[in-house]
Order: C-alpha cells, then sequence, then structure tokens
C-alpha cells in the first residue's frame, strides 16, 4: 500500500507548479493560507517574462488585487524607451506599479520629464528607483514643490536626484521645504557666505545628501548654536558647514558634547588644540562615543601613540582593521607607520593606493652610485 505523508504532498504539488502553466498553478494549486490571486494580473507579468515566483516571495499580495494595469504600465515604460528586460526587471523590483492607473503614471511621466534632460536618462532613473517614479500620490505637492525648486535656479540634474534619492520630500507641503531653504540661506550668509555662492552651496548641500529637506529647520539652529558656544568663529563654523554639509542638520548636541569632550581627555589636549583637531577631522562630530572610544583603543593597541593620532585626527576616521590592513602592506616595503606620520594611511583607498605605488616605485627604482666604476659594452 502506497504512503503519502504530508511532506512529500507537499513537495510534489511544488513540483508541480513549476510544471504547470500559470493559469493552471495559480488557480487550482492556491494554498489555504494564500490570498486567491488575480488569474489576469498573474497571466500578464508572465507574458513579459516577469518571475512569478520572485513577486509571490516579495509581494504577493500585489497579485491578490483586482485591480491591476500591467499591460498599460508596460506600453508606458516601453514608450519612454525601455526594452523588454528593463520592464520585467522594473516590475519585479516594484510590481506595486501595476496598480498605478495609467493616467496618473502618465502625469508622473510629464512631471518627472520637466526635470530630466532625455528620455534615457529618466529611464535610468526609474530602472534604479522604481518606487520613487510611481508614487503618483500628492501630485500636487510634487509639482509644487518642484517649481519651487526650479525658483531657486538648483539644475535639473539636482533636483531629479532629489526626486529619485527623496521622494517624500517632495510628497510633503512646499511650505515645509520653503522654511527649510529660508533656513539654509540665513545660516550661509550669517555664516559669511556670498549671496552669489548662494545657489551653488545650496546644490552641494542638496547633491551631498538628498534628505536634507526632511529635517526640522529647528535642527540647523540648534546644532549651530552649540558649536558657536563651544566658541567656533564665524569663519571656523562655515568651514565646518562646508565640510559636514548636510549631515550637520542630523547632529544633535548631546552627542556632539560626549565626541569632544571625549576626544579632549583622549588626546589630553587644550580647548583651541580641540577646535583645531574638529576642524581637521569634522567626522568626530558624528561619530558616536562607542565609536570613538573603540577607535582610539584600537590605534593605541597597534602601537600608535597619542601625539601621532593628534598630529593626524583624521585617522578616526577608518577602522581599526583597515589602519591595520594599511600599516602591514607599507611595512612591506620598510615604512614603520609607528615612527612616522600617519599622514600615508589615511583618507580614502584610492588616497591610500597612491601613497603606496609611490613607496612601491622608489622601492624599484635603482639608486644611482656616482663613484661605481661605468660597466662597458664588452661587460
Amino acid at each position: 500500500m502506497l504512503r503519502v505523508t504530508t511532506a512529500s504532498l507537499c513537495t510534489y504539488c511544488q513540483r508541480i507548479r513549476l510544471l504547470l502553466p500559470p493559469s493552471t498553478s495559480a488557480t487550482t494549486l492556491t494554498s489555504p493560507n494564500r490570498r486567491l490571486e488575480n488569474q489576469h494580473t498573474v497571466d500578464s507579468l508572465y507574458e513579459l517574462s516577469v518571475d512569478i515566483r520572485k513577486v509571490r516571495k516579495l509581494k504577493a499580495w500585489v497579485l491578490s488585487e483586482s485591480s491591476a494595469y500591467v499591460s498599460e504600465t508596460a506600453d508606458l515604460l516601453r514608450d519612454m524607451g525601455a526594452d523588454t528586460t528593463v520592464i520585467a526587471r522594473i516590475l519585479e523590483t516594484h510590481p506595486e506599479a501595476v496598480l498605478c492607473r495609467p493616467e496618473d503614471v502618465a502625469a508622473q511621466r510629464d512631471l518627472w520629464v520637466s526635470v530630466c534632460p532625455n528620455k534615457r536618462e529618466l529611464m535610468n532613473i526609474i530602472e534604479k528607483f522604481p518606487a520613487s517614479f510611481f508614487t503618483v500620490t500628492h501630485h500636487s505637492n510634487q509639482r509644487a514643490n518642484i517649481l519651487y525648486l526650479q525658483s531657486l535656479r538648483l539644475s535639473k540634474r539636482i533636483i531629479g536626484k532629489l526626486m529619485a534619492s527623496a521622494p517624500q520630500s517632495f510628497s510633503q507641503p512646499v511650505e515645509r521645504n520653503q522654511e527649510v531653504i529660508h533656513t539654509l540661506r540665513e545660516t550661509y550668509l550669517d555664516l559669511g557666505g556670498d549671496e552669489g555662492n548662494l545657489r551653488i552651496w545650496l546644490q552641494k548641500l542638496l547633491s551631498q545628501n538628498p534628505y536634507i529637506l526632511l529635517r526640522p529647520a529647528e535642527a540647523w539652529r540648534d546644532s549651530l548654536g552649540f558649536l558657536r558656544e563651544q566658541g567656533f568663529t564665524t569663519e571656523e563654523l562655515l568651514s565646518l558647514v562646508s565640510s559636514l554639509r548636510a549631515s550637520i542638520a542630523e547632529l544633535q548636541p548631546e552627542a556632539m558634547q560626549h565626541a569632544m569632550a571625549y576626544i579632549e581627555s583622549a588626546l589630553t589636549c587644550s580647548k583651541d588644540e580641540l577646535k583645531e583637531i574638529v576642524i581637521r577631522c569634522p567626522a568626530i562630530l558624528y561619530y558616536s562615543l562607542p565609536t570613538l572610544t573603540e577607535r582610539f583603543q584600537g590605534l593605541m593597541d597597534i602601537g600608535l601613540s597619542m601625539e601621532q593620532v593628534k598630529e593626524s585626527p583624521n585617522i578616526l576616521e577608518l577602522t581599526t582593521q583597515i589602519v591595520l590592513y594599511r600599516i602591514q602592506k607599507l611595512a612591506s616595503y620598510g615604512y614603520d607607520v609607528r615612527s612616522g606620520s600617519l599622514d600615508v594611511i589615511v583618507g580614502t583607498k584610492k588616497d591610500f593606493e597612491m601613497s603606496y605605488s609611490k613607496l612601491h616605485l622608489r622601492q624599484q627604482r635603482p639608486l644611482f652610485n656616482p663613484v661605481a666604476p661605468l660597466r662597458s659594452a664588452e661587460e
């Protein structure tokens, strides 16, 4: 007598599901725990070469919605230059797109075209940020925010990047963004910035951190107010704001206080020395106290000195593992970091590779001895 266990039956059903056409598998083998799927949606996605299993795994609820516009959405994407592969990839990543009404997607397309120079760039954005493009609610707020940012003469590329990376800032009322921009303008001018360079400064801030418009204006005032209290001059504050860019709006005065107090104690430096260290390494202000403690102690354990860290505070921007790796790599060419400057290992990976290459070339280049006898051609 043949026995069929529950486990074997489930495996059998799964195998049959893969073999049967999508219409059969979705209707006759639907799990009791799964909502009944919209067969037309499943078939339409299947015809577009969309991986139905991936959609079921990530966004199964989309397949159960009674209304969907699969072919209409595909046609709109195709009209914007998307090929079959791109359409399938977009709908696999963001299947909710098929639930948007065609007229809403068309309106969204027209809106985005106003800040994208060409269809190819628009499709690149949609492919990378489909959720941002298919956020079709708050359309009036989106339009108002675009018009406002255009009135500031910000470049279309910056506005497009903001829409793609931080769509929430375009969904909120334009008044909120106006308040933040007004605060940024006041901050820049109060710190000695030039009105003629304001637009460029704003573009750098927004490009560096697209989420800046989501931070309340008060955050900027609180952060700068704290730094003023620490004795930073107007010129120094402008340098810090330019270095930190939008990150300064995310800093909490209490956290900055703890970080600065720790560095002052760990490096046994004066208030003036502390200010110089912060200006040279602004990252100190946004690293958490546990991170700073771990990194400084790691440097001490490696064998570096407190004075070396004080002279090259940017070393704190690197993890202990990265510092140790770079020290060992330089040691292979006879460079002992523990008895020299740390400037050779700070910076980005590209910066370090350049320093490392210079040492490598120096080792490979033969030294010229002016008193050594010259070899003849016969030798």
